[in-house]
């Protein structure tokens, strides 16, 4: 399967990621560009570059490609662009042409302008370090009262967001009159950072009304997509060579995902940085995969979540909340774990338990371990880790390397360095990183192995393993 693969930008989790999960199928075969090609925290992405490598792609099975990136030149940039939409459409129009032209199935996610509730401008224009805070009342309360509120933003800062935000908004709008005219085979909306009310929540609105699919998320939406495109083409493959899913009919293409809480009294409640419960999003990811949420008894594979009481906890942010202390039970049949009881990163007592019940390396290779993640938000965590299932469950052979590439690399990031080590570091320090990486490799039994870390994006909100 030849997969075309044009990411938001050059992160671990947005370029590494999607290359580990399809190394663990050697069925696929995952055409992305070069990582120079692409846009970073300071640098848009070299947008004729990406344009010739998806002219240079052919006979592709499936195309999957962040929208910002083809037109802004990434995420932050489609944020942070002066462009208009006049100087915007001819290259709209190049893009539409081109994917004319394809003969494959195209997965497209084209993100809804975040607002951060923040005054922090890392990612944004450079007055969010002044007026983040200010902007993000102002459109909370222009949503929920629909009216505008008095405010002390400077006129010209707020006309310049707002027209950056219709900017924004109306090429969505030219998107999803693709998706009708059939060039689409999904078109997501990505919607991040969300509150109850606001106006990226009330745009969000609009693109439903209007027929559009919008997903809160945002990062996992390309792995999510590369679920999808496994799901579609790989386990109907899989069935008509003869090879049944371990449960269920053998005309149903469909792998069945049955979600256990380990807190289901608590399923209600909503994540940090999302609009809806912890459930539904468990169950809108599961099905933007091509999967079916199912029953414990039909279930192809068992997703446990690690579900949080009353709030999710954020170690980074020193938001606390109760940690897992069950008895923790490991299904037998197929199992992935979601670990959200915290954003970024694991709940420490919750790794302990699991690896009081299986040793880390009894946890790897035991066959019916599809996956762990515990990374940045809720729907990251499920995005990401239902990818990595997919690839190793659609295939008998699978790439056993790969796999525990993959494994350890989440181990590492999102347990030792987002839920330990990052809170004792106070810059990026490569030398006192690796040192205090040291007893967690241990601890998972990686500690002979050639480990390598970057700091990418030099700020500590990401880590990159590197694992030969």
């Amino acid at each position: 399967m030849r997969i075309g693969f044009i990411p938001i930008d050059n992160r671990p989790v947005c370029y590494t990621l999607p290359k580990l999960i399809s190394e663990i199928n050697p069925d696929i075969e995952l055409l992305i560009p070069e990582r120079k090609l692409l846009g970073d925290l300071e640098n848009i992405a070299d947008i004729n570059a990406l344009f010739d490598c998806l002219k240079s792609w052919e006979n592709l099975d499936a195309l999957i490609i962040s929208l910002d990136t083809l037109i802004f030149g990434g995420l932050i940039p489609s944020r942070r662009s002066t462009k208009t939409l006049d100087e915007i459409y001819p290259q709209l129009e190049k893009l539409k042409e081109m994917l004319e032209k394809k003969r494959c199935k195209i997965y497209a996610f084209s993100s809804i302008m975040r607002i951060s509730n923040n005054n922090v401008n890392q990612e944004e224009k450079q007055y969010w370090d002044k007026y983040g805070k200010k902007i993000f009342e102002y459109s909370y309360l222009s949503d929920k009262n629909k009216i505008a509120p008095q405010t002390d933003i400077p006129p010209q800062i707020l006309e310049d967001y707002i027209d950056t935000r219709k900017r924004n908004f109306e090429i969505n709008k030219v998107y999803l009159k693709w998706q009708k005219a059939g060039i689409f085979d999904t078109l997501v909306f990505s919607k991040d950072d969300c509150a109850e009310f606001g106006f990226n929540v009330e745009e969000a609105r609009a693109l439903s009304q209007m027929g559009g699919f919008v997903k809160t998320g945002a990062d996992e939406i390309p792995l999510s997509l590369l679920s999808r495109a496994m799901s579609n083409a790989l386990v109907p493959q899989l069935l008509s060579k003869g090879r049944q899913l371990p449960i269920g009919d053998v005309t149903n293409t469909s792998i069945k995902i049955c979600p256990i809480f380990l807190e289901p009294e608590y399923k209600n409640l909503i994540s940090n940085y999302e609009d809806i419960s912890i459930e539904e999003s468990v169950k809108g990811q599961i099905e933007l995969a091509g999967c079916k949420v199912s029953d414990e008894v039909d279930a192809d594979i068992i997703l446990l979540v690690n579900n949080f009481k009353k709030n999710q906890g954020e170690i980074v942010m020193k938001v606390n909340t109760e940690s897992y202390n069950g008895n923790l039970k490991l299904p037998q049949k197929p199992f992935i774990i979601a670990d959200v009881r915290f954003a970024n990163g694991s709940d420490n007592s919750f790794v302990k338990n699991l690896f009081e019940a299986l040793l880390p390396e009894q946890l790897f290779n035991l066959p019916d371990f599809l996956g762990y993640s515990a990374w940045n938000t809720s729907a990251n965590t499920l995005g990401s880790l239902i990818a990595g299932a997919i690839a190793k469950f659609s295939i008998e052979n699978y790439n056993k390397i790969a796999f525990e590439k993959l494994i350890l690399t989440r181990f590492l990031d999102d347990w030792a360095y987002q839920a330990n080590v990052r809170q004792q570091l106070k810059n990026p320090d490569i030398n006192e990183l690796k040192s205090k990486m040291k007893s967690f490799e241990k601890k998972l039994g990686c500690d002979k192995m050639n480990i390598g870390y970057k700091f990418p994006w030099k700020r500590l909100f990401e880590v990159e393993v590197e694992l030969s």
